[in-house]
């Protein structure tokens, strides 16, 4: 599972991973859009040209099920990345229904969310 927000060490959702074990830090694929959605939360989607940087964890379904899909913001989706090496993974993603919302600031320049609100 790629995280790039809450999620990654340090972050308020890292707890919700129950112990699964880092595979290692990587990067998307250039092919999605970042987002900050209302300084809240990252958010990817595909169709732009960033990449995005994340942690890659061995994290079992049941772990996803129970504990980190309920504590997603509901702008957020399960779906399927493409990592910068070339291999799947899944991740949260934006929902489509969410694209226009006006509480979206493009930090795909960025890439980083930890660095994004650093400059803050």
């Amino acid at each position: 599972m790629f995280l790039n927000g809450g999620g990654m060490r340090g972050g308020p959702l890292h707890e919700q991973l129950q112990g699964a074990p880092l595979c290692c830090v990587a990067r998307s694929a250039p092919k999605y859009h970042y987002f900050s959605v209302g300084d809240r939360f990252p958010a990817m989607h595909e169709g732009g040209s960033a990449t995005v940087v994340g942690e890659v964890y061995d994290l079992p379904l049941t772990v996803l099920r129970d504990h980190l899909v309920p504590a997603e913001p509901p702008e957020l989706e399960l779906g399927v990345i493409e990592l910068e090496d070339g291999a799947a993974c899944l991740a949260t993603i934006l929902r489509s229904s969410y694209v226009d919302s006006p509480e979206l600031t493009d930090i795909s320049a960025m890439g980083d969310w930890r660095a994004y609100l650093a400059s803050r």
